[in-house]
Order: structure tokens, then sequence, then C-alpha cells
């Protein structure tokens, strides 16, 4: 049974920054590219950011492109994303997720491309 439990969210002003975690469990971590989603209010979940299963290949929505930064530790079965610069429009349920092919060529941007989903943080940014 895979589970993802992200931990880190929070309330902080614009120009903040916040460190997300999800911890993964249920099967081999390094064989499979995590991503972060995240859904505002009366919006579709969107894709923020992935990391393929190595970690050597990373890729990011343009709208948050230099401020944040995805990270993992195989050893610790862990995904990172560190946002910085935060905007009031980054307010959102962020979710993580895992990729649903073993070690995929390339790193998955479409939420079809996962199939295990955490609960997800809340992140709020005020003005």
């Amino acid at each position: 049974q895979v589970q993802l439990v992200e931990s880190g969210g929070g309330l902080v002003q614009a120009g903040g920054s916040l460190r997300l975690s999800c911890a993964a469990s249920g099967r081999t971590f390094s064989n499979y590219a995590m991503g972060w989603f995240r859904q505002a209010p009366g919006k579709e979940r969107e894709f923020v950011a992935a990391i393929s299963a190595s970690g050597a290949s990373t890729y990011y929505a343009d709208s948050v492109k230099g401020r944040f930064t995805i990270s993992r530790d195989n050893a610790k079965n862990t995904v990172y994303l560190q946002m910085n610069s935060l905007k009031p429009e980054d307010t959102a349920v962020y979710y993580c997720a895992q990729d649903r092919t073993t070690r995929r060529a390339g790193v998955p941007e479409l939420r079809i491309q996962y199939d295990y989903w955490g609960q997800g943080t809340q992140v709020t940014v005020s003005s």
C-alpha cells in the first residue's frame, strides 16, 4: 500500500519561504519520478514541479520557475519543494504524487501520469 504524506504547509507573508516535504512508503521510492501539484479554490489541480527517479532531471511550471526548487533524498524516501519569493497567487493546497511508471524516461507533468497522491497541505500567502 503506497502512502504519501505531505508536511510543511502554513501561512506566510508575500516574499517569504516555505519548504514542503512528502514522505513516501509502500514501494521502492528510487524507482519512481515524483511530482508536486496544487489546487486553489475553484480551480483545477495544476502541475507545479517534477523530478525524475534518480533526481537528475527536473521540470517546472512557468509560474514557479526560478522561485521553487524540487529535490529528493532517495535514502529518506522523501521529496521536497523549496518555495521562495512566495506570492499570494501561490495560495493553494499542495499535493505530492508518485509516477505510475517505473523508471520513466523523462519527467512526467500530466496528472494522468501519476497514480498515487498525498492528502495535501495548505499553503496560504498573505499580501
